[in-house]
């Protein structure tokens, strides 16, 4: 059984707390790209979920009208477990975290790989226990990148949990391409990722489905180039693709219709 996602949540957590170490008291409440949320809701946010997965006790419903943001009932869920933190200081929050994740990490490490391996309900569906915290390692390092961008810390967009989560993105673009953008038979897609853990994606359109292809087509019917942050951003929902066009930040060239409709589609993340 490969343990490695256990290394990985360890990695990222400890990541994010150095992070937190060094913000001061303004940091905390700066806003972050999650509608509603400053630095210190994310941090709150990020507690819940591992709480919960603790089956520690949830905090009081929150009234929908005072969480506009909040699109769905796991969004109140998670605005709950915020709420409830809103009034605590940001040392108190950052304690918080660093005591719920290692509790996270001691329990993560006690498991046998049996308990690992067990089908579990997760936001992907029915998956294996490990394959569910392959996507806690994705959300934690977005989050983590959330704050970093608010704050003007850049870091952590290379090694291995970036890496991993790049790779759950990766993994939607035939998806993207073939449903949502409902490209048509035949049509090749390349999205050059530059900067830290650069790589270069492709999708071809064959028998009516969207497949990896390696090596990627020199002629693409879509060529789009940007940064691994922008790729993240897109994919994570946290940037349009009215915003990333307008800034600059995606180079595109061939079908730009598809082009767009493929950028408009990118997010996997509600």
């Amino acid at each position: 059984m490969d343990r490695s996602v256990v290394t990985e949540l360890a990695t990222g957590w400890a990541s994010t707390a150095d992070l937190l170490e060094g913000l001061d008291d303004k940091d905390w409440e700066r806003p972050t790209d999650c509608p509603g949320w400053t630095v210190k809701d994310q941090v709150s946010h990020m507690i819940g979920t591992e709480s919960m997965l603790l089956r520690r006790p949830s905090p009081p419903a929150v009234d929908p009208e005072t969480a506009p943001h909040a699109k769905s009932p796991s969004g109140l869920i998670n605005e709950a477990w915020v709420a409830a933190r809103r009034g605590n200081s940001p040392a108190q929050v950052r304690a918080e975290f660093r005591e719920v994740t290692e509790e996270r990490l001691q329990a993560l490490q006690a498991m046998s790989d049996q308990e690992l391996a067990a089908p579990t309900k997760s936001p992907v569906g029915e998956v294996p226990y490990a394959e569910f915290m392959n996507v806690r390692v994705m959300d934690c390092w977005v989050h983590e990148q959330d704050i970093r961008r608010a704050v003007g810390r850049p870091g952590a967009l290379d090694g291995t949990t970036a890496q991993v989560s790049l790779g759950r993105f990766a993994g939607s673009l035939g998806y993207v391409v073939g449903k949502r953008a409902a490209a048509p038979e035949g049509t090749s897609v390349v999205v050059e990722l530059q900067g830290p853990n650069a790589q270069t994606l492709a999708v071809t359109v064959s028998d009516g489905r969207a497949r990896p292809t390696q090596p990627p087509p020199d002629q693409p019917t879509v060529r789009l180039e940007m940064s691994t942050e922008t790729y993240a951003c897109l994919s994570a929902g946290r940037w349009s693709s009215d915003e990333v066009l307008a800034d600059g930040k995606v180079k595109m060239a061939g079908d730009n219709e598809l082009g767009r409709s493929i950028l408009r589609g990118m997010a996997i993340i509600p």
